[in-house]
């Protein structure tokens, strides 16, 4: 069995300030500001205890160079663009007939550990593909015969049997 080193995701998480003279109004966006602001590193390793683990409060500071070895995340604070609404999964197909091939209670285990808000690291949202990806066993399409205009060769006969279950 191959052994893989050490994998780690570091998360940076702030609140922004629920102000309503940071919102963006008719006029258009207003700066939300760094002042006072702090941000949660939390870090998720292979190997380790760490589980979405809270390991250091790190503080906005003005870097105008930093060096490449430096983790560093540019806020343009002037402009405000969207909103944040979650972190979550790709359900593709490999990982449909992975999960597929999990006996029962390991698949209960793999959805509490990512979708659980308490007991996993709580992802909020999920993307799938349409038609065949990078991620799929086969080449598929949904619609096979391209001069189909009225969609009569449409079909999601592949995804009856892991995507659909999955979901």
């Amino acid at each position: 069995m191959k052994k893989y080193g050490v994998i780690a995701l570091t998360i940076l998480l702030f609140a922004c300030s629920d102000d309503k003279k940071n919102s963006k109004t008719s006029s258009g966006p207003t700066s939300a500001g760094t002042d006072g602001k702090s941000v949660l590193v939390y870090t998720t390793a292979d190997s380790t205890n760490y589980r979405l683990s809270l390991v250091d409060t790190a503080a906005f500071a003005d870097n105008p160079q930093p060096l490449e070895s430096e983790v560093t995340v540019f806020i343009d604070t002037d402009k405000i663009y969207q909103t944040f609404f979650g972190v979550g999964a790709a359900l593709t197909d490999a990982s449909a007939e992975t999960f597929y091939k999990l006996p029962k209670d390991k698949q209960q285990e793999l959805l509490k550990a990512y979708f659980d808000k308490q007991d996993g690291i709580g992802y909020t949202v999920a993307r799938t593909n349409i038609n065949s990806c990078d991620f799929s066993s086969d080449m598929y399409t949904y619609v096979t015969d391209s001069t189909d205009k009225e969609f009569k060769s449409f079909s999601i006969e592949h995804d009856k049997k892991f995507k659909i279950p999955f979901y």
